[in-house]
């Protein structure tokens, strides 16, 4: 086991001025930067990178390739008053990166740990509480606040300063506009944004980046119509979607999620700047949109019939 410790000869010998517990288990060339302190139960995979000022407490366990910048605080013990002192983990996967300031707590009784997938990046100021999950390769943006208990799936970007609500559940590949309140569970492949959180169209963005076909996307797109834009309420939504839309791993992932889903779902569609919503032929359209589309076919019928 061999570690790697920056120092800078001429200058100063950093070797005292960092806590290393002897119990602790590092990987191969780990390098560990000055007035950095790692506590005895913590493990640390090979090639990771640990920045200055950095707090690494009992619990934590660093997967391979992590980068974790001046600041961080990992495995501190969860502030849940339920929390009596449990064992329990904070688990980073492989080519984690923490950036400045950010805490992530150990999880308690619930689950016993709190899991960050591979290839994630937290940026700085997120907060991560017990017992979360978040799945590999996902954006979490400045000041992102995720409380207890939450589930993420894989994919997924969350703007600066998000605040989501305890056990809510974010499904793969969606998008949250930044300064967004989370209430609600948010189904996968979707953006979402507004106050209250509403649907904000499909991730289409996201999905090519990750290898959907256009027809993929388009499937995906029609039974968001049926659940958000068309204005059902969930149950009915749900059967249409379940009788008109062809079966696949997409619209099952949906379903799966909305009938799972025990805080409930996000709102649907929200019509824009104060605007009216109207009902035409069974779904709602913004009251400028309709009154533009039927001044634009009264113009295509004069000019047929000239």
């Amino acid at each position: 086991m061999q570690m790697k410790i920056t120092e800078q000869p001429n200058v100063m010998n950093y070797n005292g001025l960092r806590h290393i517990h002897p119990e602790a288990k590092i990987g191969q060339n780990v390098t560990i930067e000055p007035f950095t302190t790692i506590g005895a139960d913590v493990v640390i995979g090979d090639n990771c990178w640990i920045g200055p000022n950095v707090s690494i407490m009992d619990g934590s366990r660093i997967g391979e390739g992590c980068k974790i910048f001046p600041g961080a605080v990992i495995g501190a013990i969860p502030q849940d008053l339920k929390f009596h002192g449990e064992y329990s983990l904070v688990e980073l996967g492989n080519n984690v990166i923490i950036r400045e300031y950010c805490t992530l707590n150990r999880g308690t009784k619930a689950s016993h740990k709190t899991t960050i997938g591979d290839h994630s990046l937290l940026m700085a100021y997120v907060h991560i509480a017990h017992d979360c999950f978040i799945g590999k390769r996902c954006v979490l943006a400045n000041g992102v606040t995720l409380a207890g208990h939450i589930e993420v799936g894989e994919f997924v970007i969350i703007g600066g300063l998000v605040a989501v609500h305890q056990f809510v559940k974010i499904g793969a590949h969606t998008f949250i506009g930044g300064g967004s309140l989370v209430r609600k569970d948010i189904p996968p492949f979707v953006k979402a944004a507004r106050e209250p959180l509403s649907y904000a169209g499909v991730n289409s963005v996201g999905l090519k980046r990750r290898g959907y076909s256009q027809d993929q996307i388009h499937h995906i797109q029609d039974i968001y119509r049926i659940l958000f834009v068309n204005g059902y309420n969930t149950t009915k939504a749900v059967k249409l979607i379940e009788t008109t839309i062809h079966p696949s791993p997409e619209r099952d992932n949906i379903l799966n999620f909305v009938k799972s889903a025990e805080r409930g779902i996000m709102r649907g569609f929200r019509h824009m700047n104060g605007k009216k919503s109207i009902i035409v032929n069974g779904k709602v359209t913004n009251e400028e949109v309709q009154q533009s589309a039927t001044s634009f076919m009264g113009r295509l019928k004069n000019w047929l019939g000239s």
